[in-house]
């Protein structure tokens, strides 16, 4: 029943904290941590559903949980379950970025109040390379990492590569062998040895039973191999047949010949190091590049062919091939659909990086390389054939040639026409019997080959050479090139054994003199003689477990041979290369063993062979042979027999630890005590190989002597820390004070050893530790202070060093020096972040130590620092900085946690913060009137403190503002110095991410309140409050938009901010945010803005050779003139990109007046001049687009308060159209909604909280400059001023008001006209600014209607002028439209609306605009005259009587407005002539405009009314065209006709609109 059948009781535990109990759950901790991870991971995974594992993990995590709560799992299965969830939980932490979790061996959370400081930090390191691993083994299980080696390509220390031979495409007609291995084009050797695969002339395998079975695994590759730059997989090939392909007769011919044919080569590096996921049934194509000459040496069409690729042809190979991790054992378990027992094998030229006991090999690979030959008495160069046989004394032999081939019992090189000096360099290995090698040497015997087979069987061997295998001293032939001495003599003579074996078989300076012995005497030794003109060149590498190059090991391991040697070579064996050891480790091991075994009635060598033993253990311990530490645990294992050693190697043990307790000097004892790990393994495995040989025989015996072993060592550590600490602390202290400097290894090591001495003197078993750890803090605290401080920030050794920060807490010797120093190094702890982010209880730990030491400093401070004679500025500088640093820091803004994280926080180290703050807030107010000494410089640390988002905290720390306020203004009467500090700081910090709304109102409030009871700082501190208010609003706003898209936004909030800190003459952040807006406009190409933004800095320098103040960051030392100069020349060249070469000019003028009236540098005023002239050129001459303006109100509570409610004029771009800039005006805001209407919304509109837009078309009121005034000016310049200068932009839409006429629609017709006036002229800073509004009169609109009928008029006459092929329809529809009278289309409504006695008498302020439209109508006569005299000349003969009614309107229209309103005539000229002076047709076009009534041919007022005026220009006629009354073309907005005196007469509107 409810609610029981959904409600659990659980347990709980009740912990008491002071006067707090903690209740919390009594489930198994495991449980919990379960719990509140899935919680943690359910929360982000909310938020990151695209993260496809974590659902997995958390499935599994849940199930986990079941099965741990359900209690009935087995000891050994809860063990390993729980091994698995917690590594679940730390590779999920991992992967979502959370935080390290440290743990203790049982897989419990680490409380780091049970553990030392230096153990915690060893856990955190463990526990992050464990993870690290498990995210490796992750991503190698799901697929290789393509971005680099794989993961588990990386941890394995041997790889393979697959390799199946899927065909071979090549036109060759004979049998072929194809030597495939893997190269390294940069040395230019092969990697490992050749995989032979013969294919025959059919073009299939010779042996057919292999088709679909050439298999080859490339094995023993280790990480070196790897890491090689280049891996090619090559294959050379050789055609076995005639010697020329050509030759066509094969009866004729010498078959059998092995003659090179072409290489392919394919280039693997990424393949094999798992950069490229392979898939073995992916094929690859190698393409085949043949033997072009007969000089083309294989080995050196091989490199040319890596360097350079080549059209194979689509000759080659098809393989696929797979990249395998491990050895062939791994490899043949893991992949047996691919590796098989069939499957060929080629082993590494070398040894792999591992060599497992019970891994024999004993293979010489023999190279070879080059030779030298004579053609002697033919009379070409020989084709020579190198045959090489493995003989012995008896001339038996037997050879194998490579891997996937059956042995042969002799090799038959390759055979290059003619050549005096081939170069071979084929590889093939010798497979000889152990026991067989000192018998048996290789027999080289040269013979030339005829193509002609008849010829051919007459050739004879015409030299030999040959060369031991082992030397007289036993050791193997060794590795490199050998130059062989190459014997002439009777073919026969040289088979036989006896003849040359005693003779010199190198050439070397010792058997110089032997070989010209030779040649005086050659019948002395079986009638061979040495031939000095040929010479032979091999190449060996042995690699055998078995046989040493080296005489002193090969002594040791064949030690029964010179007994006598015994002690030399044990003593000897330190001296020999690591290398070689470890190569025949489990050799050198058991002859060791055996030694001590044979003599274990004697101690002679016990102590030699002790010494020998920790050397090679040593060894392994070395980084360089760590891969070996596998091979000695499995020699103890599964190899060591010595059943009596444990005996021996107690006794030479115990020998020396008791030695080394008496003081004596021991000089193996400490390479001793690092192999005492596998010294004991040895003891233990001898003790138990006897104890199961005998028994259990003599057990008490070796309790007793284990017994006395372990006597034996605790003597040696017996009053060990007395006597060893004093020693090591002096040579820390030495070692630590040039840390920086030397070897790192030492360094660290270094560090390792003092961390290792804390963490064994933090534990509770090791007895009292105090006044060591006070003797350590007294030796090294200040030293270790010193080098952290000097250390740079990324030192490799910071990390290890920082644990050792705990010590600082229990100093209590506390002097001046050692503070600041200390304050120091904390400071500069806590910044440098050496710990990553996720260590947070390392950092939660180091963070409550220095809370701890802080605090205690600050008590000692107070008792010895405070009073006026001991008072020290710098020291409690020193300590405001380094508590507002702690309290700042990042890992302590529990804001940014998530609540879980904030949580644990909480319950385990509470809000440091608040303790911290507290402190400093007390230790500010005891600093009496020392405060002067702190302002301003504490105002900073103190504002980054009261941001921080904590309410108390702030509350606690605020009024310390008002008491700086209070303390300066005692000080000097007034607090400009913290307001001008406040001011600059709490730019930086908001726009940092400090403050917010709340902030605001705390300091309004608290300030405003502290200020109450001191009333004469109110008014003072009520005008700082509203100072700091209004910049926070803004700087508010300003963050807030930093983030956002909107490019517009922000730069409307670095405006507000520039204009404010102009208002506040605060000239440094002036210029810091104009600099900023001018690279948002330079972003946006904003080219013209940038440059006005510029300009604003410009004109607040002087042209003066005073230093500037440097107020940016950028800016270098320089006077004013100079920054002035440069800020002008980058205006300029802003400016000229945004086509307002107006203003560049006027910069230019400015510029070359300097250049020529101060500074008289005449070459930068040419400059300037030139540059100039370029910009009125393009004024005349090039396109300039004239913007559209467009009206923005934004609408609604939704929007900033900058833009709430708020109409701005905007500047569009080039050709930009009204529905693209509204487009991008919504893509800012995508919760808008669009307005279609233009007239202001409604109050419900502006007060609702969603966002509305409303944008429409505006037109700028043309403005003419003062100095084009009563000018002729063409139209290229005055065009410009029509989209530029300009502040008032004017809507029309019309509107019905008041009763209706049904007879006069024009007396109830208004227009509303908007007009806007923007803050400032556009274009300006901004592309757009905020505007402000009036309604237009029927009367203005009956002016406005006349101006656009005359405007009309005049168009399409300049049309008609312009194109006679134009269609006379709408001239006579325009023109009848007017003068007719049944038509309406005149002024005669405008006559009945305005011009009645009633009108004037209501509107008496309208009386001139009355006497404007008068004056338009009367204007409009002439003009409709010339219309209707062009309409004449081209109406046509079926509409003459259409046009004879129109002229009879006009004559009639034109008498009555003639005698209402005056006349208006054009005036007469006598210019006639096309060559009339340019100042003549001016003064004619002054006098007309003088007749016009206006003083310039524009405008000029500001103000919303509109006039017309005619301009009418004249000029002459071009020379050559008749004078008869004709139309002229002219520019747009003008008309030119020909009166009947042949003048040309120019009639332009011009209009202003409001």
């Amino acid at each position: 029943a409810f609610p029981a059948s959904f409600i659990v009781l659980k347990e709980v535990t009740i912990e008491k904290r002071g006067d707090e109990e903690i209740i919390t759950s009594a489930e198994m901790p495991l449980v919990k941590e379960v719990t509140t991870t899935l919680r943690e991971w359910g929360s982000i995974w909310k938020q990151l559903y695209v993260v496809r594992r974590l659902d997995r993990l958390m499935w599994d995590l849940m199930e986990w949980r079941s099965q741990l709560l359900s209690g009935t799992l087995p000891s050994d299965e809860f063990k390993e379950l729980k091994q698995k969830v917690t590594s679940k939980i730390d590779y999920g932490n991992k992967i979502l970025e959370l935080d390290v979790v440290v743990r203790d061996a049982d897989g419990n959370i680490l409380d780091p109040e049970r553990a030392s400081v230096i153990s915690l930090f060893r856990a955190h390191e463990d526990a992050t390379a464990k993870i690290t691993e498990r995210i490796k083994e992750e991503q190698s299980n799901v697929q290789l990492d393509h971005s680099g080696v794989s993961a588990r390509i990386q941890s394995s220390p041997t790889h393979s590569l697959y390799v199946f031979v899927r065909n071979f495409v090549c036109r060759i007609g004979e049998d072929s062998e194809l030597f495939m291995s893997l190269y390294d084009p940069i040395k230019q050797t092969n990697i490992s040895e050749n995989y032979l695969v013969r294919w025959g002339d059919k073009g299939l395998p010779k042996d057919i039973e292999m088709l679909n079975s050439l298999k080859v695994v490339f094995t023993d590759l280790g990480n070196k191999d790897l890491g090689r730059e280049k891996i090619y997989l090559i294959c050379q090939i050789v055609r076995v047949g005639r010697m020329d392909l050509k030759d066509t007769n094969h009866k004729k011919c010498t078959m059998g010949l092995r003659r090179p044919f072409g290489v392919a080569v394919m280039d693997i590096s990424d393949i094999i190091k798992g950069k490229t996921e392979c898939d073995e049934e992916k094929q690859y194509f190698i393409p085949f590049h043949p033997v072009i000459a007969e000089n083309d040496f294989l080995h050196t069409l091989l490199n040319k062919v890596t360097t350079s690729r080549g059209d194979s042809g689509g000759q080659g190979l098809w393989v696929t091939m797979k990249a395998l991790v491990g050895d062939i054992v791994q490899i043949r378990k893991e992949y047996p659909h691919l590796v098989d027992r069939s499957t060929v094998v080629a082993r590494k030229l070398g040894f792999p990086e591992i060599i497992m006991p019970g891994d024999i090999r004993n293979d010489i690979y023999l190279t070879l390389h080059s030779g030298d030959f004579d053609k002697y008495n033919k009379t070409t160069q020989k084709n020579v054939e190198v045959i090489m046989l493995v003989c012995d004394e008896e001339g038996k032999n037997s050879i194998c040639l490579g891997a996937g081939d059956r042995p042969v019992n002799e090799y038959r090189s390759v055979i290059y026409y003619q050549i005096k000096q081939p170069r071979w360099m084929e590889t093939f290995k010798v497979a000889i019997p152990l026991e067989e090698m000192p018998r048996i040497h290789l027999r080289f015997m040269f013979r030339h080959r005829s193509s002609q087979e008849s010829k051919d069987k007459s050739e004879r061997n015409f030299a030999m050479a040959f060369v031991r295998l082992m030397k007289e001293d036993g050791t193997v032939l060794r590795d490199g090139i050998h130059e062989l001495t190459v014997f002439k003599g009777d073919s026969k003579r040289m088979e036989e054994v006896s003849s040359y074996l005693s003779l010199p078989s190198e050439r070397s300076h010792s058997d110089s003199h032997k070989a010209a012995t030779l040649m005086r005497s050659s019948s002395s030794v079986g009638g061979l003689s040495v031939s000095s003109r040929d010479t032979l060149t091999i190449a060996t590498l042995v690699c055998s477990t078995k046989l040493t190059q080296n005489v002193g090991l090969l002594g040791l391991l064949k030690w029964r041979t010179r007994p006598e040697m015994l002690k030399q070579n044990l003593q000897e064996l330190k001296l020999i290369d690591g290398e070689e050891v470890v190569k025949f480790l489990q050799d050198t091991l058991d002859a060791l063993f055996n030694i001590m075994m044979e003599h274990s009635q004697t101690d002679d060598y016990d102590i030699l062979v002790f010494d020998a033993l920790i050397y090679i253990i040593g060894l392994i311990a070395d980084r360089k042979f760590q891969h070996f530490n596998t091979v000695l645990e499995a020699y103890i294992k599964q190899h060591f027999s010595a059943t009596l050693a444990y005996k021996k190697l107690m006794s030479v043990l115990k020998t020396y630890l008791d030695v080394s307790s008496r003081g004596e000097a021991c000089e193996p004892i400490l390479r001793t005590l690092k192999a005492l790990e596998y010294i004991f393994k040895f003891i233990v495995r001898s003790r138990m190989l006897y104890s199961q040989l005998y028994e259990g025989k003599e057990q008490a015996e070796f309790e007793e002597s284990l017994k006395s072993l372990f006597e034996s060592i605790n003597n040696l550590m017996k009053n060990c820390r007395d006597i060893l600490l004093p020693m090591m602390l002096r040579e820390l202290s030495g070692a630590l004070a040039v840390v920086g400097d030397g070897l790192q290894d030492e360094k660290r090591n270094s560090v390792e050893l003092l961390n290792n001495i804390l963490e064994v003197l933090s534990r509770n078993d090791v007895g009292d530790t105090f006044q060591h750890i006070q003797d350590i803090v007294s030796s090294l605290l200040r030293t270790i202070n010193r080098t952290v401080i000097t250390m740079g920030r990324e030192h490799a050794l910071i990390v290890s060093l920082k644990p050792l920060d705990h010590l600082f807490s229990l100093s209590f010797s506390l002097f001046k020096d050692f503070l600041m120093e200390t304050f120091l190094l904390f400071k500069d702890l806590i910044g440098k972040h050496v710990y990553p982010s996720d260590w947070v209880t390392m950092i939660m730990v180091q963070n409550r130590v220095f809370l701890q030491a802080i605090n205690t400093y600050a008590d000692t401070m107070n008792h010895k620092f405070l009073d006026n004679n001991s008072f020290e500025v710098q020291l409690w500088n020193n300590y405001f900085h380094l508590a507002v640093a702690f309290i700042t820091q990042e890992s302590l803004q529990l804001q940014h946690f998530s609540p879980t994280k904030r949580s644990k926080i909480l319950a385990k180290y509470g809000d440091m913060r608040r303790l911290i703050g507290f402190a400093i807030r007390d230790m500010w107010y005891k600093l009496g009137k020392n405060k002067i000494c702190f302002i301003p410089g504490m105002v900073g640390p103190i504002l980054e403190m009261t941001l921080i988002p904590e309410e108390e905290l702030r509350r606690a720390t605020i009024p310390i503002f008002f008491d700086m306020m209070q303390c300066e203004h005692n000080h000097s009467g007034h607090f400009r110095k913290f307001e001008n500090e406040i001011i600059l700081k709490l730019d930086h910090e908001v726009e940092g991410g400090g403050g917010d709304e709340r902030y605001m109102e705390l300091l309004q409030s608290i300030l405003l309140e502290c200020a109450q009871g001191r009333p004469p700082l109110l008014t003072e501190v009520q005008h700082f409050v509203t100072l700091v208010t209004g910049l926070l609003e803004r700087l508010l706003d300003y963050r807030t938009v930093m983030s956002d898209d909107s490019r517009n936004n922000r730069m409307s909030c670095t405006v507000n901010l520039l204009n404010f800190y102009k208002d506040i003459n605060r000239e440094g952040m002036y210029i810091r945010y104009l600099y900023k807006l001018r690279d948002l406009h330079l972003d946006g190409e904003n080219y013209t803005e940038a440059a006005y933004t510029l300009l604003l800095h410009s004109k607040l320098l002087k042209w003066s050779e005073e230093q500037c103040t440097l107020q940016l960051d950028f800016q270098t030392p320089q006077s004013q003139r100079q920054l002035k100069e440069s800020l002008y020349d980058t205006i300029i060249s802003y400016f000229d990109k945004g086509k307002m070469w107006e203003e560049a000019i006027t910069l230019c003028k400015e510029l070359a007046d300097q250049f020529e009236m101060e500074v008289f540098d005449y070459e930068l005023l040419g400059q300037k001049l030139n540059q100039q002239a370029k910009f009125y050129e393009s004024i005349m001459k090039i396109l300039r687009p004239k913007p559209d303006y467009f009206a923005v109100g934004y609408y609604g509570c939704g929007f900033p308060q900058f833009l709430r409610n708020k109409v701005f004029i905007h500047r569009g771009k080039e050709y930009e159209r009204r529905e693209d800039f509204q487009s991008q005006l919504m893509s800012q805001f995508p919760s808008a909604v669009r307005l279609n209407i233009t007239t202001m919304p409604g109050d419900d509109i502006k007060n609702s909280n969603m966002q509305y837009i409303q944008c429409f078309t505006v037109q700028p009121v043309l403005e003419i400059p003062p100095r084009l005034r009563n000018k002729p000016v063409p139209d290229q310049i005055i065009n410009f001023y029509k989209s530029n200068y300009v502040q008032r932009f004017q809507y029309s839409r019309p509107v019905r008001r008041g009763k209706v006429d049904p007879d006069n629609e024009f007396a109830s017709m208004w227009i509303e006209r908007t007009t806007f006036i923007t803050a400032y002229k556009l274009p300006g800073i901004l592309r757009w600014f905020e505007a402000t509004n009036v309604f237009m009169i029927p009367l203005e609109n009956a002016i406005e209607t006349m101006g656009q009928t005359n405007e009309k008029i005049l168009t399409m006459i300049n049309q008609y002028q312009c194109d006679d092929a134009l269609p006379i329809n709408p001239l006579s529809m325009l023109l009848n439209g007017i003068v007719d009278p049944a038509v309406m289309g005149g002024f005669a409504k405008y006559e009945k609306a305005f011009f009645t006695e009633e009108y004037m008498h209501e509107h008496h302020e309208d009386r001139d605009k009355l006497m404007r439209l008068k004056d338009l109508i009367a204007w409009q006569i002439p003009l409709l005259g010339r219309g209707i005299s062009l309409h004449g000349k081209r109406v046509t003969d079926d509409l003459r009587p259409f046009h004879e009614r129109m002229e009879e309107c006009f004559k009639q229209l034109k008498k009555k407005v003639e005698k209402e309103y005056g006349v208006r005539e054009l005036p007469d000229t006598d210019e006639r002539r096309s060559t009339r002076p340019r100042s003549m047709l001016r003064s004619v076009r002054q006098s007309i405009c003088s007749l016009a009534g206006s003083e310039c041919g524009t405008p000029t007022k500001t103000h919303p009314e509109s006039m017309i005026l005619l301009l009418i220009t004249s000029s002459s006629l071009d020379s050559g065209i008749p004078p008869s009354p004709s139309v002229m073309p002219r520019s747009s907005g003008s008309v030119s006709v020909m009166d009947e005196s042949g003048v040309e007469v120019e009639v332009r509107m011009m209009k202003t609109l409001m």
